[in-house]
């Protein structure tokens, strides 16, 4: 294909930070109308190259071409100049603004006023493409896939022609991941070329017509989607096969070893979080828990683990209510339970302090004397990290130079080390590579067959119907049901938790979407209907 068949291509582009190479060499072309996948593992280069095409950094070396002729890209006029638009995974908008305004705000020569029939401009654009989107909304009142919306409309209305879009799909249900591929293959018809940055492998298979593989900062290659596989695809990324089998061990059943019971929970403005929940977690059971972003998932897990006030309602461990406890009482109380926060760096581990010292974080105050048992905390890290395979310089190197699949190791590791009973994780695998994410599933197996349960908030429907025994499905704040992850489609996920379906206290025939009389037997329905009230408790 000519150079000037493209609609842009990459030439021996390089990025340096300090001694860190980002990118090295990377050759990369993007076709006119077509959608190209961008994969590769955490630490491979992916969005510093992306953040190069958009003007956000400048390459050291290399060159880009468009249409067959060399442009330069300094700085994001450039980008935009030249048609080119990125959509990031953190929204940049303004909260306190419509949709128009946010748009009409960022135009060039848009000029001191606001034009009267700049919601007509977004109307159109939406409806050209089969947007759903309000422009007089205030952006602080949207929900996340409208937020995105607007992102994508507002690169739009710059006029891309060549639109990137890093993790698009990270916090959307499966209805409104739906939409957005729509949407894309509109633009695609259209003539723009899209760039898509991934990690879910069912949606690069899905969307995209071909895939380019970035490996620790090279270009590996770029392959035709039609004609490789998914495994073929896991390779390329990491150099080595994989299997992309997530275990899902059967254990026999056990009596809860944490029951939830009328939970209510507000927010840190004050709103309620988690509504009046209630379920039960088994020894030897992953429950899952699935919801849009923002449905009190953080909330819930943090009342459990004794970190966020609880309204009323009970949480029962083994008989003793925790109500009231803190997470320092619970831990003195002899009760099990470890917790791995959606924040690692920020709420799970101490970044500037060592592995060693990360290590003993949770028990420090337990040493006897005015000394920290440095000894005691060396051997445990050094057991961990040969346990888990961390790749560290040393257990003295501070754990925010470690990438995030060793990061998110080591406090899985502290806590796993403790024993638990009950292990309650917050999207364990945000943000990790495949590679990494399948050693932190097995990690999480390994405790089920130790009798742990383990309570599992995620955001890959997949994984989870893969992983967990159970899905425990939220809508602002509210139970949906219980569903057994096996017997349930992600249609059917996505339905509860947008809240057009609800399995909660359903006695008689199910609501549309949900198959009740081939997925469950009347023993199973009634147990997935009311967590709370069932006989075996």
């Amino acid at each position: 294909m000519a150079a000037a068949d493209y609609a842009i291509e990459l030439r021996g582009i390089s990025k340096n930070f300090g001694s860190v190479a980002a990118n090295k060499n990377i050759n990369l072309n993007l076709r006119r109308g077509e959608i190209l996948a961008l994969l590769g593992e955490n630490g491979s280069g992916k969005t510093t190259l992306m953040n190069m095409l958009s003007g956000i950094y400048p390459p050291d070396s290399g060159s880009v071409f468009m249409d067959g002729k060399q442009v330069v890209i300094n700085s994001p006029d450039d980008a935009r100049r030249l048609g080119i638009g990125m959509v990031h995974q953190h929204f940049k908008l303004v909260d306190r603004f419509t949709a128009a305004d946010n748009v009409w705000m960022g135009k060039k020569d848009s000029g001191f006023l606001l034009k009267k029939d700049r919601n007509k401009e977004i109307e159109a654009i939406a409806a050209e493409f089969g947007f759903e989107l309000e422009p007089t909304k205030i952006v602080a009142n949207m929900s996340v896939s409208e937020k995105q919306t607007l992102e994508i409309i507002k690169v739009l209305c710059y006029g891309a022609k060549i639109i990137i879009l890093d993790e698009p799909t990270a916090v959307l249900t499966v209805q409104e991941t739906k939409k957005l591929f729509d949407v894309c293959r509109k633009m695609k018809e259209s003539g723009h070329s899209i760039i898509i940055i991934t990690h879910k492998l069912n949606e690069v298979m899905e969307i995209s017509d071909r895939v380019a593989v970035l490996r620790k900062g090279e270009y590996i290659d770029t392959v035709e989607t039609d004609k490789v596989t998914k495994m073929k695809l896991t390779e390329l990324m990491v150099g080595r096969k994989i299997e992309l089998n997530i275990d899902r061990p059967h254990m026999e059943k056990t009596k809860p070893l944490l029951e939830v019971r009328d939970l209510c929970v507000d927010s840190d403005e004050g709103t309620t979080a988690v509504d009046n929940m209630s379920f039960y977690i088994r020894g030897g059971e992953i429950l899952g828990v699935a919801g849009i972003a923002g449905s009190g998932q953080k909330e819930l897990c943090e009342a459990v683990a004794g970190l966020r006030k609880i309204k009323s309602g009970k949480i029962v461990h083994k008989g003793r209510n925790l109500v009231g406890m803190n997470a320092k009482r619970i831990s003195a109380a002899g009760i099990a339970m470890s917790f791995i926060p959606e924040d690692r760096l920020g709420m799970g581990l101490a970044p500037s302090l060592s592995v060693a010292d990360n290590v003993i974080l949770k028990d420090y105050s337990d040493t006897k004397g005015l000394m920290v048992d440095r000894k005691r905390a060396r051997s445990q890290a050094e057991s961990i990290v040969k346990m888990l395979n961390i790749a560290t310089p040393s257990i003295d190197t501070p754990v925010r130079r470690l990438s995030g699949g060793n990061v998110q190791k080591v406090l899985l590791g502290r806590e796993i080390k403790s024993d638990p009973d009950v292990l309650i994780t917050a999207y364990p695998v945000r943000g990790l590579d495949i590679n990494s994410s399948y050693t932190i599933y097995d990690i999480i197996n390994e405790q089920k067959k130790k009798g742990v349960g383990v309570l599992f908030i995620g955001e890959d429907l997949d994984v989870m119907m893969a992983l967990c025994d159970k899905i425990m499905v939220m809508c602002h704040g509210r139970l949906q049901g219980v569903v057994h992850a096996n017997k349930v489609t992600k249609e059917e996920l996505g339905l509860m938790m947008t809240g057009a379906v609800s399995l909660v206290n359903v006695k008689a025939d199910s609501p549309a979407g949900i198959a009740r009389d081939s997925a469950f037997t009347e023993e199973e329905w009634e147990e997935a209907s009311d967590m709370s009230e069932g006989e075996d408790k």
